[in-house]
């Protein structure tokens, strides 16, 4: 990367905390490289009462852009200068572009678990979703399949805070996206639960069941839920194959794992940063 960088360099950056661990600047910086784009991405530990400081050096800078993570995504959502529709429902954002000191907000995680269903022949228009978990992934996934055309979305996640902002969420969805209705309900009322994925079409886990070392949690306990013309995904990518994923397969169900969500997540910030097409398969094989 070294020898490509020189006077007309353009900075990118991750903002977040903590950072170091971040695979983003290796593939940011490796299909910048291979698309012949001369930007350059860094990671930055911001707190989130530096955000504020962080977005308007990024305008004297000149910076093209920058990723957000944790725990900075809903207050760079409040000092941006405009939202991207689904950043706008969804109150966070994970990508800012910068467009000659104008900062828009995108929430791209959405996007890429949608795009992630397109490429493995799954449209959201009509479809019936139920949806686990009530965090931030499943905020982006919900707000994303409602405004890509999914007819229904049930929510589940334990009565605990983000039960409330289940609710808020599946409130101004429906406010904005008037074709789309959303339920929000108790995980642990299994009985409701296999109700709604015996109803859908998508069975999406954004909860953090299945992830290593808890390989063997999963929030699915009746297995016969499970059928063939049901699509059954995660947003977990370590393991490739969570123990729910293991479990749909056996009964016959199409399963996508979560590692293209988080790629396609990047590429399409990568798309909203150039213009360009990510290298998708090459980065899946290097960095995933």
């Amino acid at each position: 990367m070294e020898a490509r960088i020189d006077g007309h360099t353009t900075m990118l950056a991750l903002f977040g905390s903590p950072v170091g661990h971040s695979g983003s600047p290796a593939m940011y910086n490796y299909s910048f490289e291979n698309a012949g784009i001369n930007y350059a991405y860094l990671a930055f530990d911001i707190k989130e009462n530096e955000m504020a400081s962080a977005l308007e050096k990024m305008r004297v800078l000149k910076m093209r852009g920058a990723n957000i993570t944790m725990p900075c995504k809903k207050i760079a959502s409040e000092l941006v200068d405009h939202l991207s529709p689904a950043a706008q429902l969804i109150g966070a954002v994970n990508t800012i572009v910068n467009n000659e000191g104008v900062l828009t907000g995108y929430n791209t995680d959405g996007a890429g678990y949608v795009i992630n269903l397109r490429q493995h022949g799954i449209s959201p228009e009509g479809k019936t979703l139920t949806l686990l978990g009530a965090g931030g992934a499943s905020t982006a996934i919900a707000v994303q399949m409602a405004l890509d055309g999914v007819k229904e979305i049930h929510i589940f996640n334990p009565k605990d805070a983000f039960y409330h902002n289940a609710e808020l969420i599946a409130d101004k969805i429906m406010s904005k996206v008037s074709n789309c209705r959303v339920t929000v309900d108790d995980i642990n009322d299994q009985t409701t639960l296999k109700s709604a994925i015996e109803q859908s079409n998508i069975l999406a886990n954004a909860t953090k069941a299945g992830m290593a070392p808890n390989v063997e949690q999963t929030n699915i306990k009746d297995t016969s839920v499970f059928r063939p013309d049901l699509v059954v995904t995660d947003t977990v990518y370590s393991p490739a194959l969570t123990k729910m994923l293991k479990d749909a397969k056996e009964h016959g169900s199409q399963i996508i794992g979560g590692k293209g969500m988080l790629v396609q997540q990047g590429a399409s910030a990568f798309k909203l940063y150039t213009g360009e097409n990510m290298p998708v398969d090459d980065v899946k094989k290097l960095f995933f």
